[in-house]
């Protein structure tokens, strides 16, 4: 901080005339008095130096014409006292004049040399006070995040610095008039402001202002313009970043969710809430589109709770986002329109017409259906809302072309098993109605023909006899070959009985425990019974088991079997075992079918399959 003296000094403005000439005279006089006492250490030659103590002083105050009357009065006080003779202005020593010309010679060049020299300190100290006040203003522009706000502070600043009544800054164009001053602030061609001052100042400070503080200004403003934007830039930076991370995000689950094989309508219901949340929506739709020329809501979501009706069906026609995406087969947005009858439900609420957009679901190069998205009436959906649906039915078609695959593959699977099934019944009764018919016929009529065979023909009836026993033999065999393609046991007393026809033939002992309150459907039927068949026949010829238990549940809607013996272990469905046709039977049923073999463990099969699928 700068000493008082100094800043005295210093003072732009200079204080008035009158106190400048008080101060001269006084100089003059101690300067005259302290001459006195110095006669008797100093030389004659060097006493007029005292006198130039004042000059200095009045000169770097008040300037140099000031200074220069004051070198004048100095040297006339200096004759008429100490140039002999004293108290006369008229020296007779002929070296008088020349000394009192040199003196005064001296003390007009200090006096300008002073006026210049504070010309120099003026202009320094402004400069420094001019950097400070540059930084200062630096600090709060360059570290705020709303410029505008900041600006009151900095004129405050501003003003206090270069000693003005008043300054603004205005980040708008202002015109000056009588009162105000204005000079503008600007990048090249790119207006900044306004800085606005008191009129009438003085034109050093005018000057001041605009050579050197309205350079400064603009160079701050255009710097706080430019983080301004890059701070700005970055937040929608920010702000895309998060958006996309969140996109992805809900696109994962969505994925996850369709690859894990989850039903249709689950995919659909998590991709508009997915939507939903994602977007600033009010409500999100999804139809299929029908052959019928009708549309048909397979998922709907909203803020107040679903718009439409899961299955319902409206026909298209009207102005609306479901026909104009049947129509073009391209996304779609409508703003401020109403809705027509067709698709009101869900974007138009007590009449008042939304901001929507739509986008076609393709699957596999055909139009599958339609997604729709709308705001509230007083907001508008952003332009990228159709594109960023987009994804999401690009992803929709993948799930829907995957789980119509999976569809038409289980029931190309449920027709193999089921023509399979029904040959392996029609092998059965052929074999009923024809073979063992015939060979029944046979054995009859070889009774017959043996009951005739005269006495004595002993030879001939033996031989009757071992092709009637060999006959027989034949008819069980096939009769028990009958039972093994499809047990008439099963058709006729359900799975109970069949189970216990299927213990009585093992090899192994079997434990049955069934729970069963009613018949099933036969097909869930054929599947357990050659479930339990092929798990008894491993058991007999792989397993070396000793005991084998059978547990089955069916008293809900769904049949629980569990199979487990305490053999060897060490099954492995991958390796071709005979469970891999039992799996693929239970697969298409929608079931299941866990295996759990390990070495030395035996061997567990638990099955589930839907009864009322």
């Amino acid at each position: 901080m700068r000493a008082r003296p100094l800043s005295l000094l210093m003072r732009p403005t200079p204080p008035p005339i009158t106190v400048g000439i008080l101060v001269g005279v006084a100089f003059i006089a101690l300067e005259t008095l302290l001459v006195y006492p110095l006669r008797d250490v100093a030389s004659e030659a060097s006493l007029g130096g005292v006198y130039l103590l004042g000059v200095l002083v009045v000169s770097t105050v008040w300037g140099m014409a000031l200074g220069t009357a004051t070198a004048v009065a100095s040297t006339a006080a200096y004759d008429f006292f100490h140039v002999p003779p004293a108290m006369d202005f008229v020296p007779t020593d002929p070296q008088g004049p020349v000394e009192l010309a040199i003196l005064l010679a001296v003390a007009v060049l200090l006096s300008s040399v002073a006026e210049l020299a504070r010309a120099r300190a003026v202009e320094a100290d402004d400069r420094r006070g001019e950097a400070d006040l540059a930084s200062g203003m630096a600090r709060v522009l360059l570290r705020t995040d709303d410029l505008r706000s900041a600006l009151p502070s900095v004129s405050r600043r501003l003003a206090r610095a270069l000693g003005l009544p008043a300054a603004t800054i205005e980040l708008e164009a202002v015109a000056g008039d009588e009162r105000r001053a204005a000079f503008p602030l600007s990048d090249g061609a790119t207006r900044l402001g306004t800085l606005v001052v008191p009129a009438g100042l003085p034109r050093e400070t005018e000057e001041r202002l605009r050579e050197r503080v309205v350079p400064s200004v603009e160079a701050l403003l255009g710097a706080a313009r430019e983080r301004e934007a890059m701070r700005s830039a970055l937040e929608a930076s920010r702000e895309e970043l998060r958006v996309l991370a969140e996109e992805q995000a809900a696109l994962r689950r969505v994925a996850t969710l369709a690859a894990r094989g989850a039903p249709p309508g689950e995919v659909f219901a998590a991709v508009t809430e997915e939507v939903g949340r994602l977007l600033p929506v009010d409500f999100v739709y999804m139809g299929r589109y029908g052959s019928d020329g009708t549309v048909t809501a397979t998922a709907s979501w909203g803020t107040a709770g679903p718009p439409v009706a899961v299955g319902s069906r409206r026909r298209l026609g009207g102005q609306n986002i479901g026909t104009l995406v049947y129509e073009t087969g391209r996304p779609a947005r409508m703003d401020g329109h109403p809705e027509g009858s067709s698709l009101a439900g869900p974007v138009v609420a007590e009449g008042v017409a939304r901001s929507r957009v739509g986008t076609p679901i393709v699957v596999e190069g055909r139009l599958w259906g339609v997604m729709a998205a709308g705001s509230s009436p007083e907001q508008h959906l952003p332009p990228d809302t159709e594109a960023r649906l987009v994804a999401f039915t690009e992803l929709l078609a993948t799930a829907i072309a995957n789980a119509e695959s999976r569809a038409d593959l289980a029931a190309s699977r449920a027709r193999l098993v089921a023509a399979s099934d029904e040959t392996r019944r029609q092998i059965e009764r052929d074999l009923h109605d024809g073979a063992q018919q015939r060979l029944v016929s046979l054995g009859l009529e070889l009774q017959a023909t043996r009951a005739a065979v005269p006495p004595g023909l002993g030879e001939l009836e033996g031989r009757l006899s071992r092709i009637a026993d060999g006959l027989t033999g034949v008819l069980e065999e096939l009769q028990e070959t009958a039972r093994g393609i499809h047990p008439a046991i099963l058709s006729q007393g359900g799975l109970a009985p069949a189970f216990r026809s299927l213990a009585r033939r093992s090899a192994v002992p079997v434990e049955l425990d069934i729970r069963a309150g009613r018949r099933l459907p036969e097909h869930v039927e054929v599947a357990v019974y050659y479930v339990v068949s092929e798990a008894l026949t491993n058991a007999t010829k792989h397993a070396h088991a000793s005991v084998v238990r059978v547990e089955l549940d069916a008293t809900d809607g769904s049949v629980r079997l569990a199979i487990h013996d305490d053999g060897i272990g060490g099954a492995d469905p991958g390796k071709g075992s005979g469970l891999v046709g039992l799996s693929d039977r239970v697969a298409a049923l929608a079931g299941r079918l866990e295996v759990t073999s390990p070495p030395g463990g035996g061997t567990s099969l638990l099955i589930e399959i839907p009864v009322d699928r």
